[in-house]
């Protein structure tokens, strides 16, 4: 076992283990680390404690120190300094005429390096960008693209449901998200609905998903035959969250009936002969809503 804090650089960014050093950090507290880029200003967001080896990425960097009222005021300085250096490096983009979307921009807490953090189509020739910049901070320069769920990240906003977006409030890391999520939740493949404000498929298609895929599996297929409490009957509609399948079944006075059970309820007798997906509803309203759909499934 190590013995490990959790910190944490920006709001809702990735959590990074260190080496507490036999300092006395507590939840919360300002921590100056050691990291690759150099030192840095960050919160201790998880408290000390002990996890195993294989869930570190060695080496383990230590903390230097608990940050000191010094050490907060030098990082406000620079937060005030990042402000200023995005408004300098956005006229610098205009006049070299670079197509790219300026993001955001850190300091290093050490003024070791400025980051300046944007999004493009292509591939930027940036170079005289970097001279000019060199130029102005005298520091070193660091110019990286982002893609669009990063900038949603940095830049925050409202997603679909009116609330504030889960990237930039609690989501540390991106998890992979595919159609074949919204397919298994009965989601209309509209890209509207199922597309947040990045442009992407939702983050939190992979909430449930988990508890779909296990549902899923006890939950038979349209089609199949199942023996129910009034005999055998044919699947014909089922429903995931509520876990209950309907199913056409033979009366005594030889009328059909469709019926709802619980899964467990039933046992599924014969699988049906083709698989029937009567859940998935393309649902695509002009040609644009066919494109986007298109470059959704090409994310998987």
């Amino acid at each position: 076992m190590v013995t490990v804090v959790g910190v944490r650089f920006k709001k809702a960014g990735k959590i990074y283990y260190f080496d507490p050093d036999n300092i006395d950090i507590k939840k919360d507290d300002f921590v100056i680390v050691e990291t690759a880029r150099g030192i840095e200003f960050g919160q201790a967001v998880v408290g000390i404690k002990e996890i195993k080896e294989e869930e570190i990425v060695p080496p383990l960097k230590r903390v230097l120190r608990v940050a000191t009222e010094e050490d907060i005021a030098l990082n406000q300085e620079n937060i005030q300094k990042e402000k200023e250096a995005f408004e300098t490096c956005l006229k610098k983009i205009e006049e070299h005429g670079l197509d790219m979307k300026l993001i955001d921009v850190e300091y290093t807490f050490d003024n070791n390096k400025v980051i300046f953090y944007f999004t493009a189509d292509g591939r930027v020739d940036f170079r005289e960008l970097v001279k000019d910049l060199a130029a102005i901070f005298k520091t070193r320069i660091e110019l990286r693209q982002i893609g669009v769920r990063d900038e949603s990240k940095m830049i925050g906003g409202l997603g679909p449901c009116g609330r504030t977006l889960c990237c930039s409030t609690f989501l540390g890391e991106f998890a992979p998200v595919s159609i074949k999520m919204a397919k298994e939740q009965s989601l209309s493949l509209n890209p509207t609905k199922i597309s947040g404000i990045c442009g992407r498929l939702m983050c939190c298609l992979k909430y449930e998903h988990e508890m779909y895929e296990k549902i899923l599996e006890k939950l038979p297929s349209i089609g199949s035959v199942v023996m129910t409490p009034n005999g055998k009957g044919i699947v014909v509609e089922t429903n995931t969250l509520l876990e209950i399948v309907k199913v056409k079944v033979k009366l005594p006075d030889d009328t059909e009936d469709i019926i709802p059970f619980v899964i467990d309820e039933i046992k599924e007798v014969e699988k049906p002969a083709a698989p029937v997906d009567e859940n998935i509803h393309i649902d695509v309203e002009d040609i644009e809503d066919l494109k986007k759909l298109e470059e959704l499934m090409k994310d998987e």
